[in-house]
């Protein structure tokens, strides 16, 4: 529509963060009517290859997959595109490198709302693909800024649940007691840098400010989507 630039969502790792990270596009929007929203292309692929086993040499890439998706929702008239999954991330520059729409980079979003809250540790609560890739860790670095790794072995269990749709109160209570070791670690700062983390840690679980990554590429899309004449 106008006022907009097409957006296109790299989606379905997982399916419901997938489908958060759409929700709040809407609400981003503030829109008063149908039109006032941007027009959005998802492909919303849950046979990504699994990131984790890839990045650590245990499955096929999903640089291919991922490429693939993203010259499709260009064909379909995407003018930008965004990819809900901090993961896939470690695949990112093979997107760049497939096609000529700009790609939003969530990990980029992410780390400069955390930059801005002038942290000197900042806890990082991913999967092991994200941990592996050193994904928000080189970053932040460059910044001065150090980076702690949450525990991959209560964290990763935890998602698994949350990718299969168990969001009860044992999976909150856990998330947010990882959180809180992380605060007693020293971070200053914590960054839910998984897109099914949100799904169950919000601020107000966390003793620390809490950076959601999905919240920031949410806020970085609709920036870059906006004509600049709207």
């Amino acid at each position: 529509m106008a006022g907009w630039r097409a957006i296109g969502v790299i989606g379905g790792m997982g399916p419901a963060a997938t489908a958060d990270f759409l929700a709040r596009l809407v609400i981003a929007a503030s829109a008063t009517s149908d039109s006032d929203h941007p027009r959005v292309f998802v492909d919303s692929n849950p046979h990504v290859p699994d990131r984790n086993a890839a990045r650590v040499g245990q499955g096929p890439s999903p640089g291919p997959v991922l490429t693939a998706m993203a010259r499709a929702l260009a064909a379909q008239g995407a003018e930008l595109l965004a990819m809900p999954c901090n993961a896939a991330h470690g695949w990112a520059d093979d997107i760049h490198a497939a096609v000529p729409v700009p790609f939003v980079d969530m990990i980029a979003a992410a780390v400069v709302e955390t930059l801005a809250l002038r942290p000197q540790r900042v806890g990082i609560i991913a999967v092991g693909a994200t941990l592996d890739a050193r994904l928000y860790h080189h970053r932040l670095a460059s910044a001065g800024v150090e980076a702690i790794d949450c525990d991959l072995d209560i964290v990763q269990p935890l998602v698994t649940r949350i990718k299969a749709g168990d969001t009860g109160a044992d999976v909150r209570a856990a998330m947010a007691a990882e959180a809180a070791r992380l605060a007693a670690a020293g971070v200053d700062v914590i960054i839910a840098a998984c897109t099914e983390v949100p799904l169950v840690l919000n601020a107000a679980d966390a003793p620390v400010p809490l950076v959601d990554a999905t919240a920031a590429l949410v806020r970085a899309v609709m920036a870059a989507a906006r004509h600049p004449s709207a």
